[in-house]
């Protein structure tokens, strides 16, 4: 997890297309400027970041399905809870599925874990979009394989 560079995911644990699901895993960094404010002497993970945990996780998968064509934007959040403080040093996991599909937005549910247990859930919606530029695309490609996604076998 890079969280100055909002990159919130390591590694994609497991994408199964039919099942329209994609696990991913990432460790919160020991240290962070982030933790200096949230909170000093007592660091936790700002909830708004979990929420990107679950939008980049269920945003791969949007891209994923829609064959890297087009690129899903978060354009809502709903029923987000967050069940228990996450620390510096935790080892999360995300579980991502699509709930629907449609008139230019995709909506996900996603929820992640600590050792087995719920942290947190929500309902996203995407908008989804072509990608800004031919370079932006091929800079998302490099990052989808860094987190170990087999993006050239989707893309059109």
């Amino acid at each position: 997890m890079r969280l100055e560079y909002f990159q919130m995911l390591d590694r994609i644990v497991d994408v199964d297309i039919g099942a329209r699901r994609l696990r991913s895993a990432c460790t919160v960094p020991k240290e962070s400027t982030i933790f200096e404010g949230h909170f000093p002497t007592y660091p936790l993970m700002p909830g708004v970041l979990l929420i990107e945990c679950m939008a980049q996780t269920t945003g791969w998968l949007v891209c994923m399905l829609g064959r890297f064509s087009a690129m899903p934007f978060l354009a809502g959040v709903k029923e987000a809870k967050f069940r228990t403080l996450v620390f510096p040093g935790d080892t999360l996991e995300f579980e991502g599925s699509i709930v629907h599909e449609g008139s230019g937005y995709t909506i996900a549910a996603c929820a992640g874990t600590r050792d087995g247990k719920k942290i947190c859930d929500a309902e996203l919606t995407f908008r989804i979009m072509p990608f800004p530029s031919p370079r932006f695309r091929e800079s998302f490609f490099a990052w989808g394989e860094q987190l170990n996604l087999p993006v050239r076998e989707f893309v059109k």
